[in-house]
């Protein structure tokens, strides 16, 4: 289950997503993060660290300390200094970017190791050692402050909180007033993501997705800078500063767009000089790539979705093409416009590809995520359904060449949308799919977060009726279906379960594995079998 879209770290605590296994001592599946660069400290970093009992050797080397700690480690010479000791509460730790530890966030739990949804944020005055409350964050509905970084000049916290049903950007003072403060909001869109440059992290800007993604900048300097260098860029363009120097006269950008995967760029600021540094995709040079419209078509229900239109390369216009609608993952995330490789090889292939933002997609506020889109997964469906028959009614897809094709949530909305309604899609294709939200629910049974993913699918008829594969056989068209046996965010079961049930059922279904790949299939011999496969699949399903 990607809770948080394809193992994307959109929220700030890993909503649902848990680290430890309740089974003995535990097993640790986080390593940690770097939280802090120590550029003053040539060589050095501070990390998080989780720790877990070790008391099974019978030596000297057994250690009873247990949860997340903070570590100084000298990257030559491996030696490893601790800054905070680990704590069983402790989720998360935040820095001032210059080596002080300023926040530290905590979790209550509800009993036999099971987490409550709310984090407590703890924060200390500069030069204290003493944690005082802050704040509180709610993963579960998002309510609270959701916090992010932490800036030393101006001695606040930034994190996002709720403001008239979107998410905005807020400050909180690190003192005694701890007061709020809203510093960026929009009537039109949630603002999901922090500015960060330089090896101390200074925080510049944020931004939000609208039918692009825009940004508003607070550093002056920075705001200046990307606007001169965008000018002189392919346009249109997406323009980010990746990395930089200590003193931020030498920056890493990078720039792309729909049609171009990117490149990497070294900015000498003071000799006023930008030279190329690596470009992404480097195969694709020269490569005619589809563009990517922003559209908007209607629901049953009279409701605008928005979404984006790729067509082959060099169709201006598209009559009776063959057609993909590709439902993205999460469910709480959303497609945004720029290059995207699977929807880019479709459109190679000669498909017209439509992503739809159904209602319980991220970025559209509160209401538009409709609780989320497990328990709301019938209008998750409905919305998907009617990017089918929209590509139908408006010509660019034929009835008898239209397919769908979803990765993790999204190959749960293609199947189940094969289960709703048999007739509009004419092949599914499903890459490391959910089939089955109560085994869903039950693969976390022994986990610390199994409540919190419980409450988030719900209970009730809707986990057995949203379930394809306890459908199968309402599905009548051809299904193939890919997945990696080391997948933990959805089990390879998942995958099995329904290939079986749809040979019970008499159904066309093919089922891909690779034994030691995860939920992202990150392997370039495995993703072109993927394409390949799926492509000839959608081939012979579609007669073309």
């Amino acid at each position: 289950m990607q809770v948080s879209g394809r193992l994307r770290r959109h929220e700030q605590f890993y909503p649902l997503l848990v680290r430890v296994l309740d089974v003995g001592a535990g097993t640790g599946t986080y390593g940690g993060d770097i939280i802090d660069w120590l550029p003053d400290q040539n060589g050095a970093v501070m990390m998080t660290r989780h720790y877990l009992p070790d008391d099974h050797l019978g030596t000297h080397l057994a250690s009873s300390e247990q949860g997340l700690g903070v570590d100084r480690i000298d990257t030559r010479t491996l030696a490893v200094r601790r800054i905070e000791p680990p704590r069983g509460e402790a989720v998360a730790y935040f820095t001032d970017g210059h080596g002080a530890v300023r926040i530290m966030s905590v979790h209550t739990s509800w009993g036999w190791h099971q987490e409550t949804p709310v984090v407590t944020h703890l924060y200390r005055s500069p030069g204290s050692r003493q944690w005082q409350t802050l704040a509180t964050y709610n993963v579960s509905d998002h309510s609270g402050f959701n916090l992010y970084a932490v800036d030393r000049d101006l001695n606040v916290a930034y994190g996002f909180k709720k403001k008239d049903g979107r998410k905005a950007l807020y400050s909180i003072a690190l003192d005694e007033s701890r007061r709020e403060e809203l510093v960026y909001a929009r009537p039109d869109a949630d603002i999901d993501q922090l500015i960060r440059v330089g090896r101390h992290r200074r925080v510049v800007g944020t931004s939000f997705a609208l039918q692009r993604r825009g940004a508003e900048y607070f550093a002056l300097d920075i705001a200046q800078l990307l606007t001169s260098l965008a000018q002189s860029l392919p346009q249109p363009t997406s323009l980010q500063i990746t990395d930089a120097s200590v003193d931020e006269n030498k920056m890493l950008l990078f720039a792309g767009s729909d049609t171009r995967p990117g490149a990497y760029y070294i900015l000498d600021r003071q000799a006023n000089h930008l030279d190329t540094f690596r470009v992404a995709r480097s195969q694709l040079e020269g490569v005619a790539l589809a563009e990517v419209r922003p559209v908007t078509y209607q629901a049953s229900d009279g409701i605008a979705i928005p979404g984006y239109l790729t067509l082959p390369p060099g169709h201006e216009s598209a009559k009776g093409l063959p057609a993909i609608v590709m439902p993205h993952g999460g469910p709480s995330y959303r497609d945004e416009w720029g290059f995207n490789w699977l929807s880019q090889y479709y459109a190679a292939r000669g498909f017209a590809v439509l992503q739809p933002n159904f209602r319980g997609s991220s970025g559209y506020g509160e209401e538009w995520l409709a609780k989320n889109a497990y328990r709301s997964w019938r209008i998750a469906v409905a919305d998907v359904l009617d990017a089918g028959r929209w590509l139908v009614r408006e010509g660019i897809a034929d009835s008898s060449k239209l397919a769908i094709a979803g990765w993790s949530y999204g190959g749960y909305v293609a199947l189940q949308s094969a289960v709703v309604d048999p007739t509009v899609f004419k092949a599914v294709v499903a890459i490391a799919p959910v089939t089955d939200l109560p085994a869903l629910k039950e693969e976390r049974r022994r986990w610390s977060n199994f409540n919190l993913v419980s409450d988030y699918i719900g209970n009730g008829p809707h986990t057995h009726e949203g379930s394809p594969a306890e459908h199968a056989d309402k599905i009548k068209v051809p299904v193939i279906l890919f997945h990696g046996g080391f997948d933990d965010s959805v089990r390879i079961e998942q995958s099995k379960l329904m290939a079986a049930r749809l040979a019970a059922a008499g159904a066309k279904c093919e089922l891909i594995t690779w034994d030691n790949l995860d939920h992202e299939l990150v392997d370039s011999s495995a993703r072109a079998q993927m394409l390949r496969k799926s492509d000839e699949f959608l081939r012979q399903s579609l007669g073309l």
